[in-house]
């Protein structure tokens, strides 16, 4: 199946407007199960031939340009390749360039992005770059670009671990809430709580963080981390409550939770 992906990203990368192919994902980091998918970050700039993109993949293969997956998962497709799961991902490459400046600067967005229940967060970009192989470089700027992103930026981790007033900000919100026993609104203010948190803890410790997936898992066994924090985060998001009690039992919690990570991140 290596062959098979690797053949591919060559073919790819020959389409014009494509710059290079990455392979990204748990295959990218070794950490793949047997029916992991491959993704396949499809490196673009300018105008792409996405006509040669759909002759690629096929008559049964739907195609989608940048902006039709939404403002940060540009677009690309999902392939059956013997059985096997592929994913190419569109990315504008200058678009992601900017994000590793704006990151080497402190700064980055958190946006509304389908698939992506916490949002978008912008260094996602280049963090697929450092965590992520290529596969197809022909000019080496994907490579280029790993190398520098290998360095996590000490404004960017500055910026994400101050960012933990948000998740002492969404429970006060939270608690007013709590007379009327709104579950919804409580039960998603706790998770982007708790998504606040993990982002901190990776970036404390200068390890990308792409999505949510795994990411509170990977957070509980970095060395700075309360005791018990995943179980903790876990009990919260699992259960908070129908009555106003439990909900407020559950935000009060919450609240320790974020005392004790705040605590551990800016003793």
């Amino acid at each position: 199946m290596r062959a098979i992906i690797e053949n591919m990203a060559g073919q790819l990368a020959r389409v014009p407007g494509v710059v290079g192919v990455m392979l990204g994902g748990s295959r990218a980091r070794g950490e793949e199960r047997p029916g992991s998918d491959w993704d396949l970050g499809v490196y673009y700039r300018g105008g792409l031939d996405l006509d040669a993109l759909r002759a690629l993949a096929g008559p049964e293969v739907e195609v989608t340009g940048p902006g039709g997956w939404g403002p940060w998962v540009n677009g690309g497709a999902w392939l059956r390749v013997d059985g096997v799961a592929v994913d190419w991902i569109l990315r504008d490459l200058d678009r992601v360039g900017q994000v590793w400046a704006d990151c080497r600067e402190g700064r980055y967005e958190v946006g509304t992005q389908a698939g992506h229940p916490l949002g978008f967060w912008s260094p996602c970009y280049p963090g697929e770059v450092a965590l992520g192989r290529p596969l197809a470089d022909p000019a080496g700027e994907l490579t280029r670009l790993k190398r520098q992103t290998t360095d996590y930026p000490e404004p960017l981790r500055e910026a994400l671990t101050a960012a933990t007033w948000e998740a002492g900000f969404l429970l006060d919100t939270a608690a007013k809430s709590v007379e009327r026993a709104d579950t919804l609104h409580v039960s998603l203010c706790l998770s982007r709580a708790v998504g606040v948190l993990v982002q901190a803890l990776h970036a404390h410790h200068r390890r990308w963080c792409l999505n949510e997936k795994g990411a509170l898992a990977f957070a509980e066994q970095l060395p700075d981390t309360p005791k018990h924090f995943g179980r903790l985060a876990r009990d919260l998001l699992a259960a908070p409550g129908g009555s106003a009690a439990e909900l407020a039992a559950t935000v009060t919690r919450a609240r320790e939770l974020t005392r004790q990570t705040v605590a551990a991140l800016h003793p």
